[in-house]
């Protein structure tokens, strides 16, 4: 069975997404363990709440170096929400500006919108060759956020959504995937996608 380890560094409501990982059909483990993390098949970054909240839980775990390292060895990874944000170089919130884990260039500021947060059930508009939407194109996906990146990463497959103005909703990088919105809140869409990150593991060869 494909094994999966989401990274404990803190975040709240992490068990959500062990369950949800668990339903797509992997042995998951929570865990800031380095030795388990290397040993997994896949890793999965959660993030809750701000941006420089999520970076130092990630630094007092090690964790920055290891998402870069996966990253470079091309290795299955999985970012949700502050999860993907944090991929980015750089974050805005409230005038502070926080270095991310800097996987991607750009910066993650306030949602262009009269109403935040963006909370609630949206369309996404991916790309045909999307691996990460096959099968859910045409499904809603449950966002929970005030912040967003804006500009798409070179090279990079760029699923979007809108929210007063247009936003990434996620990045297919090779091996390296991530979603501005909850997998494991998006009812049976979220499982079928991360059925589909589980089923990009065989596919996805170091440094595609």
């Amino acid at each position: 069975m494909t094994s999966v380890a989401v990274l404990d560094y803190g975040a709240g409501n992490v068990r959500s997404a062990v369950r949800a990982v668990a339903a797509a059909g992997a042995e998951v483990t929570l865990t800031a363990d380095h030795d388990v993390i290397n040993d997994s098949d896949g890793l999965l970054v959660p993030g809750v709440g701000a941006f420089s909240a999520v970076m130092a839980g990630l630094e007092n775990v090690g964790g920055v170096e290891l998402i870069r390292t996966r990253h470079e060895q091309g290795r299955p990874l999985l970012g949700i929400c502050v999860g993907l944000q944090v991929f980015f170089a750089r974050g805005h919130e409230h005038g502070v500006e926080t270095e991310g884990i800097g996987l991607w260039p750009g910066a993650v500021t306030a949602l262009a919108a009269t109403v935040v947060p963006h909370m609630g059930w949206s369309q996404v508009s991916a790309p045909e060759d999307s691996e990460m939407f096959a099968g859910i194109r045409d499904d809603r996906f449950y966002f929970v956020h005030s912040y967003a990146a804006g500009d798409p990463p070179a090279g990079t497959t760029v699923t979007t959504a809108r929210h007063g103005g247009e936003f990434i909703a996620a990045v297919e990088d090779g091996t390296t995937w991530a979603a501005q919105f909850h997998p494991e809140k998006s009812a049976e869409a979220g499982v079928r996608l991360l059925r589909n990150w589980l089923g990009s593991f065989a596919a996805q060869t170091p440094g595609s």
